[in-house]
């Protein structure tokens, strides 16, 4: 920057570091740039009488794989961190309080379709919960047909497609990538 510069505060989109801008342009992910979706996974997972059960709730009226069990999960709204993602899903579906401490997290898993449309380029961030406070409820009875805890080992079907992996992986005892990528 040149000495006779005005300085500019970070979050100015003109602002500079030693290594250039501070911010991206406000067009530079658009043309021919991945845009991706952004969605949080919460694994509840407890222990009863020696065995590993997990929260699932059964999806319906989503228009996305209705009638399968899935995790507590969701979209990161605009603004948000995938970890209050998390924490403001398992609030909104299950009406339990999760501290973002005791997000654990597990993977982040790349969905992709290659040659596809922008929408279907998606990174999944699961987080393994075993502490919260509340009783876990049904709060969306219109998108959750069912709710329920089952063995981590014996889990119902179908389960959705990419979750399952995460969970089979976790029921194996096997430790899970840091990152999964999974094109279709």
């Amino acid at each position: 920057m040149p000495a006779d510069a005005a300085p500019t505060r970070p979050d100015d989109p003109g602002a500079r570091t030693a290594r250039g801008p501070a911010r991206y342009a406000a067009d530079d992910h658009l043309g021919g740039r991945s845009l991706l979706v952004a969605a949080a996974y919460v694994v509840l997972r407890r222990r009863v009488d020696g065995r590993d059960e997990v929260l699932l709730q059964l999806r319906r009226g989503t228009g996305y794989m209705d009638g399968y069990w899935a995790t507590l999960a969701g979209h990161v709204d605009p603004g948000e961190s995938v970890h209050e993602a998390a924490v403001r899903e398992a609030a909104e579906e299950a009406g339990v309080v999760v501290a973002p401490d005791a997000l654990v997290p597990l993977t982040a898993l790349h969905r992709f379709e290659r040659g596809g449309p922008a929408v279907e380029q998606r990174l999944d961030a699961f987080f393994e919960v075993t502490t919260w406070s509340g009783d876990p409820v049904t709060r969306e009875p219109d998108k959750t047909a069912a709710m329920g805890w089952f063995p981590l080992d014996a889990l119902p079907d179908p389960v959705v497609p990419h979750e399952r992996l995460v969970l089979d992986v976790l029921a194996a005892g096997d430790p899970l990538p840091a990152v999964l990528s999974l094109p279709s």
